[in-house]
């Protein structure tokens, strides 16, 4: 997670490793990067914050869910994700959508929606590209 004094500025960017700079990416600053994980963890059944790493003491092994290749992972430690890795979290987050859209009366979960719906994109073409998603 992000510092506190890192709040307001860019936070986290997932693009995907095939080198085009002016390609598709995700963009959040820290808060919305936040946010955004700890609406899927909670999607998932557990909360973020109790987890090992970001707060708690829950350890991963505890949860099952195929968005922690995602989810368990510092904002500021870059890394990346496999081509593997992203056709499992694919499916989930396809399905968040259709959750969510269900209940998507308030404006943070509508803008979830579409961070969802951007990702999504970012790791179709990291599928199709046979390329890991970078984080940075």
């Amino acid at each position: 997670m992000c510092s506190t004094d890192e709040q307001d500025g860019v936070g986290l960017i997932l693009f995907p490793g095939d080198g085009d700079i002016a390609g598709l990416d995700v963009v959040w600053s820290c808060t919305g990067s936040n946010a955004f994980r700890r609406r899927l963890a909670q999607a998932e059944g557990f909360v973020l914050d109790e987890m090992r790493g970001f707060g708690g003491e829950r350890p991963w092994s505890d949860v099952s869910t195929t968005l922690e290749p995602f989810l368990d992972r510092p904002d500021d430690g870059g890394g990346e994700l496999s081509t593997a890795e992203c056709t499992a979290i694919l499916p989930r987050l396809e399905a968040a959508i259709g959750e969510w859209q269900e209940q998507a009366a308030d404006l943070l979960l509508q803008r979830h929606i579409e961070d969802v719906r951007q990702l999504a994109l970012v790791l179709r073409l990291c599928i199709e590209k046979d390329v890991e998603l970078l984080f940075l």
